[in-house]
């Protein structure tokens, strides 16, 4: 016992902390030994030789090698947007209009169904002569700056487990999404804002709710911080005292010594690093968050850029027009030029027409949605053009999954569709004016270049600078990765 206690006083973080729970003793020595001669205790034994402020989870790290862009902006379009309606023009499909198929509905579900042609009209646009339909007239005007993937597919029909496959490469929760990677990865530039920003839909969040920006089994400072639409931007930041900014400031700095202190007898304690990490982003943010959503520096011709004052149409119960989602990309255009690595922005919400989920009408769900956020995302690729940011800016587009190429119902509705469809992206490394991959015919499957959703991921970390097959994260005896077990490949054609 004598030896045990010995033993035990000598062991350290991670290491400890295993050989006792396979039960101590002298077999548990052996183990282990074993195991760190195959690296196992290699990240936590290099945590613990590391002071506590330079083990902050958010401290900058250096990329694999030199990405071409340095942050993110993911323009998710909840409910999934139909490709064959706005960039993925089908003449076989507008020629077969009210034709009777048989349809993979959904998973193993073959059906008899009949096309439903686009009611919408498509043009070529610009020196590249990429399609775009009239339900995004702004966005047509800088198609010579997309690289528009078509061929991309998903494993789930289901807009819950299709919207956490999106956003984390799986279908289940609990694991990190890209924003909590590309943190992990890369760090953050600005200490005094979060990493990695979420802003929502006025008419609610997603079905699947926070899972869809959780750091999972990472630490928490990784996730994603949700900026509100109404009242303060982040929940709980103001404080509830008079106290004096310069007695918070000793306050934190007291909290977060004692923090480290405890935290060297316990290296490699991940929860206890991002708590310091929090604390003192947290009274950061009392200063740059008011100062990041407000606009009075902005001018009138960019304001009206984004239609951040249009008034809300009448012609429609639950459209909004492009003011509230204009002020979100005016926000992320701010946060991106303020060092933020990864900001996301969720168009649609609720049920249904709330969101881009046509089943109950394609034409009414696009009279809804596309005037909210053409002119907004036109206005952010101009932005970032004219400041120099969109080189250094990755903009992603797209939804969890695309629509059906038949009717559902008796009111030109569109079902799910995660056998094909399309994505955009826009500056950040990415080849513009460009179509890559194509569906079929009818725009039902990804057939020519098709391109999974890990491929896109993979994609994007290489972008920022990241090896997909590099970037892991230990758990639960595995090294997990953004990209999974399965084989990904970057789609090296886009890249310019």
């Amino acid at each position: 016992m004598a030896e045990d206690r010995e033993l035990r006083s000598r062991c350290t973080g991670t290491r400890r902390q295993f050989l006792w729970e396979m039960g101590a003793g002298f077999a548990g020595v052996a183990l282990a030994s074993l195991l760190e001669q195959d690296g196992f205790f290699t990240s936590s034994a290099a945590a613990a030789t590391l002071p506590a402020k330079a083990a902050s989870p958010l401290a900058p790290k250096a990329p694999h090698f030199a990405g071409k862009a340095k942050h993110v902006i993911f323009l998710f379009m909840y409910g999934g947007p139909p490709s064959m309606d706005t960039f993925d023009y089908k003449p076989e499909l507008q020629k077969r209009d009210g034709q009777t198929v048989d349809m993979e509905i959904r998973r193993g579900s073959i059906q008899k169904q009949k096309l439903l042609a686009s009611r919408r009209s498509f043009k070529q646009h610009g020196k590249s002569g990429l399609w775009c339909s009239d339900a995004f007239p702004h966005i047509a005007q800088h198609m010579d700056e997309l690289c528009v993937i078509k061929s991309l597919y998903a494993d789930t029909f289901a807009h819950g487990s299709a919207m956490i496959q999106m956003n984390s490469g799986r279908i289940i929760q609990g694991y990190p999404s890209i924003g909590s990677w590309l943190n992990y990865g890369l760090g953050t530039i600005n200490q005094n804002l979060p990493g990695y920003v979420v802003m929502l839909d006025p008419r609610g969040g997603p079905i699947s709710g926070a899972a869809n920006w959780s750091s999972g089994f990472m630490p928490a400072a990784y996730q994603g911080t949700h900026l509100r639409n109404k009242g303060e931007p982040i929940l709980d930041l103001a404080p509830k005292s008079a106290l004096p900014r310069a007695a918070q400031r000793e306050q934190v700095d007291a909290i977060n010594a004692l923090n480290a202190e405890h935290l060297k007898d316990r290296p490699g304690y991940s929860e206890l690093q991002a708590r310091i990490a929090s604390y003192e982003l947290a009274f950061q943010l009392q200063s740059s968050a008011p100062e990041v959503m407000d606009f009075t520096g902005e001018s009138e011709k960019t304001l009206e850029m984004y239609g951040v004052n249009a008034p809300k149409p009448d012609d429609h119960k639950l459209a909004y027009g492009p003011s509230h989602f204009g002020r979100q990309c005016l926000t992320a255009r701010r946060l991106v030029e303020r060092g933020v690595r990864f900001v996301q922005i969720y168009s649609g919400g609720g049920h249904q027409q709330e969101n881009w989920d046509a089943h109950n009408g394609v034409e009414e769900n696009l009279k809804i949605h596309a005037p909210e956020i053409d002119q907004p995302i036109a206005a952010l690729l101009t932005d970032l053009k004219q400041r120099g940011l969109l080189d250094e800016t990755l903009i992603v587009w797209g939804g969890e999954f695309g629509r059906q190429p038949v009717s559902q119902g008796d009111g030109g509705g569109r079902d799910h569709n995660p056998k094909g469809f399309c994505y955009f992206l826009a500056g950040g490394g990415v080849k513009g004016g460009m179509s890559y991959g194509e569906t079929d015919e009818l725009g039902h499957e990804a057939a020519v270049n098709r391109t999974h959703i890990r491929d896109l991921h993979g994609t994007i970390l290489h972008l920022m600078g990241l090896d997909h097959n590099r970037l892991t994260y230990f758990y639960g005896g595995l090294n997990h990765k953004l990209t999974g077990v399965q084989e990904a490949h970057v789609i090296t054609d886009i890249i310019a």
